[in-house]
């Protein structure tokens, strides 16, 4: 089976969980939180508007529910194949694991940055709903949007592996729970918050007001925190695929 047939097949799936209200959760909240939340008037007066909104937004959004969101599609992926002896169905194809692994990952990643667009809607409709007059820092949001996105390689990569280990899909969500609250804390710790695979998502989201790098950290904590949990939590995960027993 060639790897477009098997990601359409694994979209075919996910699509019946009735995946769209998670699609929308986070963005929604994102523009709750950008509609409702104020800040005093006594700030300063140059920054650009846009700025007060994000940093509303973000705060929310990328500490507590993209990191939760990916615990919570992992699990609906592979929820078919828990059932009624779906792996030894899927792997009774003419597929390959690897393949398996990849598409699953690969639809993932491909949703998550969906999501993200979604929260970049969400962040033009606050500004126009509050009709801000600064120009909109188009370059400013984007490295929010994909630095966000970028953040998430590794946590789905762990993600999809627990998903494939338990059935029950309470396990890896209250995994994902308990390192995700956390983050609120350690986000505030220079010695751990850097290298903190679940407060990535917020460091590369928060919005400093520069454009000077790709994104808003340090090269060096995107290839060693973000790059590096990933090809661990990665490989890992593939290997555990190719060993399982169906």
């Amino acid at each position: 089976m060639m790897f477009p047939s098997l990601f359409l097949a694994e979209w075919y799936k996910l699509r019946k969980t009735n995946i769209v209200p998670f699609l929308l959760i986070g963005p929604a909240v994102g523009l709750f939180m950008g509609l409702t939340v104020s800040f005093p008037a006594v700030m300063d007066v140059d920054i650009n508007q846009w700025y007060i909104s994000l940093f509303a937004m973000n705060l929310t959004y990328a500490l507590l529910f993209l990191p939760l969101l990916t615990g919570v599609l992992a699990s609906m992926i592979c929820r078919y194949e828990h059932q009624a002896g779906g792996w030894k169905q899927l792997l009774s194809l003419p597929v390959t694991r690897g393949r398996v692994f990849m598409a699953k990952y690969s639809l993932l990643m491909s949703i998550v940055f969906v999501i993200q667009i979604l929260y970049l809607a969400a962040i033009y409709t606050v500004g126009f709903i509050k009709g801000f007059s600064d120009p909109f820092p188009i370059e400013i949001v984007w490295k929010s949007v994909v630095g966000g996105w970028v953040a998430t390689f590794p946590l789905v990569a762990l993600q999809l592996w627990v998903a494939m280990v338990w059935k029950n899909m309470a396990i890896p969500l209250a995994i994902n729970v308990m390192f995700t609250l956390p983050t609120i804390l350690v986000a505030n710790s220079q010695r751990i918050g850097p290298f903190y695979p679940w407060a990535q998502p917020f460091f590369m989201m928060y919005v400093d007001g520069e454009a000077q790098g790709v994104f808003f950290v340090p090269w060096d904590q995107v290839l060693t925190v973000v790059g590096g949990s990933f090809v661990l939590f990665y490989g890992a995960g593939l290997l555990y695929f190719m060993r399982k027993a169906v």
